[in-house]
């Protein structure tokens, strides 16, 4: 197949994109809510919760190479890897919303309930995300082609993380009347049946073009001999371990952070001081005037202020990714993603150095951040898809989806590694929920782990970025000499 013929339409860009949409919708919310979820809303000790969310993502982690090797043996007229996208799209939706639903147990029960519901929504991600990841390397073999699906794909995530980071919990509340638990089953099924809808629209305008080659052998045993033997996937099985680590260690603890660090008081001042009070006031007299009396904002400054510092580190990293592919077209994607997780890891470490009092310069480090985050968020799926080249460059073999199992490896026991910290660092530290101030020790815990431990992760992807062999003269000879291969074999 020629490289024209592998360009690829804005309608399938947008197409593939919107089922990252739909997954990010539950995995933003596990990153950043499930510990909270758990200790504040269900009322799970944060000693429990912390093993729920170990051992469940463990499961769903060494879950993974198994779906590899099934989705790569998968074979029907629509593909290997599409139809699993169709259908897990309504179990997946399903599953989501009991795992975020509040039946009245005993305190053994509810742990057995949130247990159970965690696993089987692990199990039910890998079987979809998992195609679904692997599905862009096989849409198109153009590096270029694939670099822009790749900004489509992770702006589609940038929207999700926003609903989900800056508008959760104010949909929380206003759907529940104030009630936490009954408003994130309205908000979840919400999130259900729009995710179940976009998956389907994704495996309708998507195809599969690259194929293996028509000789190759399908054994186990060679896919995982080639993976031994790949060196770029194991630096980037690594990399995605310590960078979802990071994500769900630090996205998970940022609620009590402003919660029980930064404070009403502080935070109150901080958004009065720049307008944000009286915006919310008129757009609740907005909807007042239709009305509209259950659409009223969380008069919380906690929830506010939050919401705000998610959706202003959003909005900065969509930016962000829309300078990643011109970076990576031109220095190409090893050497931007590393100079700028550098960066983004020290803008984490200053949240250290900075008071409860300084308000402002939390969200100006946050914007920082968010920048320089966003410029390395597509560059970590095409990179996998490049290391799937890599493997068949060099063994004459295409196992796709083995090859993404890393990624779906590495996030997933980076999410349960990082959110089990979160509810194990607050039981080490004596958090109590709903309590009105925690110990001096509680809020200094807290800080630390939004700000040094993070960092100190962050800084471990990127020295994995120095073991990492594809620079940008590697991916162009890489993707020259596939071509080559494939033309003549068809």
């Amino acid at each position: 197949m020629s490289n024209n013929q592998q360009k690829i339409t804005v309608v399938e860009k947008i197409g593939y994109s919107l089922g990252d949409l739909s997954a990010n919708l539950i995995f933003q919310t596990l990153m950043t809510f499930l510990a909270f979820f758990y200790t504040d809303v269900y009322k799970i000790p944060p000693a429990a919760a912390s093993a729920i969310i170990f051992a469940g993502g463990m499961v769903g982690a060494f879950f993974t190479p198994v779906m590899g090797i099934i989705a790569d043996r998968t074979s029907t007229r629509w593909g290997k890897f599409r139809p699993w996208i169709l259908w897990t799209a309504i179990p997946f939706g399903v599953i989501a919303l009991l795992a975020f639903s509040t039946p009245q147990f005993s305190e053994g029960g509810k742990i057995a309930y949130a247990l159970i519901t965690y696993i089987l929504l692990v199990l039910i991600y890998t079987a979809n995300n998992l195609p679904y990841s692997a599905l862009s390397g096989v849409i198109t073999g153009n590096m270029g082609e694939r670099n822009s699906l790749s900004s489509y794909r992770f702006t589609a995530v940038m929207i999700a993380q926003f609903v989900v980071q800056a508008l959760l919990l104010p949909l929380v509340l206003i759907l529940g009347d104030g009630n936490q638990a009954i408003g994130f089953e309205k908000v979840m099924g919400i999130f259900a049946v729009v995710g179940s809808i976009f998956f389907i629209i994704t495996f309708l305008t998507t195809r599969e073009r690259i194929l293996p080659p028509a000789k190759q052998k399908t054994k186990i045993s060679s896919d995982l001999k080639d993976l031994v033997k790949n060196k770029p996937w194991i630096t980037i099985l690594t990399l995605t371990v310590f960078l979802f680590i990071t994500l769900s260690l630090r996205g998970g603890m940022l609620v009590f952070y402003f919660e029980n660090y930064l404070g009403d008081e502080y935070l109150a001042a901080f958004l009065n001081g720049i307008g944000f009070n009286n915006f919310i006031l008129g757009l609740n007299n907005f909807f007042l005037g239709f009305g509209l009396v259950g659409f009223q904002w969380p008069e919380d400054p906690s929830t506010s202020g939050f919401s705000l510092f998610n959706a202003g580190g959003i909005i900065l990293m969509i930016i962000g990714i829309s300078f990643s592919k011109r970076l990576a077209d031109r220095f190409g994607k090893r050497d931007v993603f590393r100079i700028a997780l550098f960066l983004s890891a020290v803008c984490v470490l200053a949240f250290f150095f900075i008071p409860a009092h300084m308000v402002g310069m939390v969200f100006i480090f946050q914007l920082l951040h968010g920048f320089l985050y966003g410029l390395t968020i597509p560059l970590l799926w095409a990179m996998i898809a490049d290391v799937a080249d890599y493997s068949e460059w060099k063994n004459n073999r295409r196992a796709t989806a083995i090859v993404f199992s890393a990624m779906s490896f590495g996030l997933k026991s980076g999410l349960s590694i990082g959110g089990a910290l979160v509810a194990a660092i607050l039981a080490a530290l004596g958090y109590q929920a709903g309590a009105e101030v925690q110990p001096e020790q509680t809020e200094q815990g807290i800080k630390l782990a939004v700000s040094v431990l993070p960092f100190l992760t962050f800084m471990v992807g990127v020295a994995c970025l120095f073991f990492y062999e594809i620079n940008k003269k590697t991916e162009i000879q890489i993707e020259k000499d596939l071509m080559e291969r494939r033309a003549q074999t068809n």
